[in-house]
């Protein structure tokens, strides 16, 4: 039994849209077909996936259906995460999302999973991402102050869902936690946010997120080891469509 994750499978079985890099770079052409050839490479039908975010382009439920019959057919148990793309998914309708999918796929959003002795909890999160004022040489000068304002209104919902995961996870006794975001967990204006001590409040092992495309975003956020907490960035893209280990 193990636990992996990766994010951003951003699938279009049904739909046009595509983002440019999916149409441009040779990394994710035929994405799909090389990430379900790795999971069956690696994973075996008693491990789980965590899936952290922007599963599909499909608007809404009817149209992502393909999108979502792909990613049953991925070896193991598979909890999803929603991303900012995931429009398909009302997070006041989570519960429903599992009754409907209930012993194919699981939705994390204001609940958790059990892994073992840990508890996976998590929400999409949120982090300012500009607009920012660089200098001749790169260096930031500023930034959208009113978008800065709307960014921490977000961050502020996004922590309160978070605690409903951890306060449910709690609840039921669990002591040792996973967390997964879509977004980073800090953004590139920070050292710490709402989540990192968040995750330092509840002693979590580690931190799990996605989001950062392309190699000029890999560091926007923490990775590696701060206080004691492993930050893993798994995008698709970062990965090379190969999903992490998160424990074993």
């Amino acid at each position: 039994m193990a636990l992996y994750a990766l994010g951003d499978l951003h699938l279009s079985f049904q739909s046009e849209i595509k983002s440019v890099a999916q149409r441009e770079s040779r990394l994710w052409q035929g994405h799909e077909e090389r990430f379900l050839e790795n999971c069956r490479e690696v994973m075996t039908d008693d491990d789980t996936i965590v899936l952290v975010g922007d599963h599909t382009w499909g608007s809404k439920l009817p149209y992502c259906q393909k999108d979502l019959q792909y990613i049953e057919s991925l070896p193991g148990r598979k909890i999803l995460l929603r991303g900012n793309h995931d429009h398909f998914w009302d997070v006041k309708k989570t519960e429903r999302l599992n009754e409907m999918f209930e012993g194919k796929l699981h939705f994390l959003q204001n609940n958790y999973f059990s892994y073992g002795d840990y508890a996976l909890v998590g929400t999409k999160g949120y982090c300012f991402e500009g607009p920012f004022y660089v200098d001749g040489s790169g260096r930031i000068t500023g930034f959208d102050e009113k978008e800065a304002e709307h960014a921490a209104m977000l961050v502020e919902r996004e922590t309160e869902r978070l605690q409903k995961s951890f306060d449910a996870a709690v609840a039921d006794g669990y002591q040792k936690f996973i967390m997964f975001l879509h977004y980073p967990p800090t953004s590139i204006m920070e050292k710490n946010s709402a989540f990192t001590k968040m995750a330092e409040k509840y002693h979590v092992g580690q931190v799990v997120y996605a989001h950062c495309h392309g190699e000029e975003r890999f560091h926007d956020s923490i990775r590696g080891r701060k206080r004691g907490i492993r930050y893993s960035l798994v995008s698709g893209d970062c990965l090379r469509w190969k999903p992490m280990k998160v424990l074993p």
